[in-house]
C-alpha cells in the first residue's frame, strides 16, 4: 500500500501571498501536517521558507516577522511601467532582480543550502521551463539548491529577469502551474490541501478600456483555465482534493505589500470557516480508523 503523502500546495499571488501565512497557521493549529509543501512564485516563497525552519506555529511566528520585512523591503517596485520599458531598451540602472535574492538569503536561504538538508517534510518549487515548453520542478533531484529554485519560480518580469542554465530559460512557476496541484501529485501526493490566492475581479471590470485591462483579462482566464484543468486531473486520479480559495477583503495589485497584516488576519479567519467544515469529515475518519483498529484490521 502506497504511503499516505499529505501535500500543501501554495499558488502564487504576489503580495497577495500573506492570506497564506494565516492559513497555514489555522492548518496547523488544527492538526494538518504536510508531508510535502509544493509552491510557485510566492507560496514558493512562503514553503522554503517554511520548510527550512520546520512546519510548526513557532516557524509561522517567523515567517509573519519575513512578510513584514517585505513590506518594507519594496520587493516589487510600483514603477513596473518603467521597468518594462528599461527592460525593452536594456537601459542601465537600479536592478530590481538582485533584490529578492539579498531578501532570501538574508531570513536564511543561502546559497549552500539543498533540499537534502531540510528535515521532517519534502519541499517542491514549481517554475516555467520556457525553452522546454514545460514545468520545472525543483526538490526532486535531493541535489538541487534552494535558493536557486526559489529565484527560478519567482522570477517574474519586469521585476526578475529570468534565469538561463544549462540550456534552460527559467521563470515565475505561475505561467504553467499557478496552483501547482498536478506538481505535488507528480512529488507522489496522495492528499492534498490547495491554497489558491486567484484573484476573480482582477481584470473583470467592464469600464476600463485599453491594453492593461484586457491583459489583465487574458491573465486571468488562463489561470483559472489552468487551475480547473489540474484540479479535474486530481479527481480523475481519485486524489483527494480540499480546495480553499482565499480572498483578500479588498482588490490587492501583486506589488502592494501594504496590506499584509489584514491579509494575514484574513487569511487565518477564511481558513478557520473553511476547516471547521473539514472536521466532521475528519472526526468521521478518525472514528473509522479506531473501528478498523479495533477488529483487528
Amino acid at each position: 500500500m502506497m504511503k499516505k503523502q499529505l501535500a500543501f500546495v501554495l499558488g502564487g499571488g504576489g503580495a497577495r501571498g500573506a492570506l497564506q501565512v494565516g492559513a497555514l497557521r489555522a492548518l496547523l493549529e488544527a492538526g494538518y501536517q504536510p508531508d510535502l509543501l509544493v509552491g510557485t512564485s510566492v507560496g514558493a516563497i512562503n514553503a522554503a521558507f517554511l520548510a527550512m525552519r520546520g512546519v510548526n506555529l513557532h516557524s509561522v511566528d517567523e515567517l509573519v516577522l519575513a512578510w513584514r520585512d517585505a513590506r518594507e523591503a519594496d520587493l516589487l517596485p510600483q514603477n513596473y511601467l518603467w521597468l518594462t520599458v528599461r527592460a525593452l531598451f536594456r537601459r542601465s540602472g537600479d536592478d530590481t532582480s538582485y533584490r529578492l535574492r539579498d531578501f532570501s538569503i538574508a531570513h536564511g536561504v543561502h546559497p549552500d543550502l539543498r533540499f537534502d538538508q531540510i528535515q521532517g517534510v519534502r519541499l517542491i518549487l514549481v517554475a516555467a521551463d520556457l525553452n522546454a515548453r514545460s514545468v520545472a520542478l525543483y526538490g526532486l533531484d535531493p541535489q538541487q539548491s534552494v535558493l536557486e529554485g526559489l529565484l527560478a519560480s519567482t522570477a517574474l518580469p519586469p521585476w526578475v529577469v529570468p534565469i538561463e542554465k544549462d540550456n534552460q530559460l527559467l521563470m515565475d512557476g505561475g505561467v504553467v502551474s499557478n496552483l501547482p496541484i498536478d506538481p505535488a501529485m507528480t512529488a507522489g501526493a496522495t492528499e492534498i490541501i490547495a491554497l489558491d490566492l486567484h484573484d476573480p475581479r482582477r481584470g473583470l471590470s467592464q469600464e476600463m478600456p485599453g491594453f492593461g485591462p484586457f491583459l489583465a483579462k487574458l491573465l486571468n482566464t488562463m489561470e483559472y483555465r489552468q487551475m480547473e484543468l489540474e484540479m479535474a486531473l486530481a479527481s480523475a486520479r481519485n486524489v483527494p482534493l480540499r480546495y480553499l480559495r482565499l480572498n483578500a477583503p479588498i482588490s490587492v495589485a501583486l506589488w502592494d505589500f501594504s496590506q499584509t497584516e489584514t491579509l494575514i488576519q484574513h487569511g487565518y479567519e477564511q481558513a478557520q470557516r473553511e476547516i471547521s467544515l473539514w472536521q466532521p469529515e475528519r472526526r468521521e475518519g478518525f472514528l473509522a480508523r479506531l473501528q478498523r483498529l479495533a477488529r483487528g484490521e
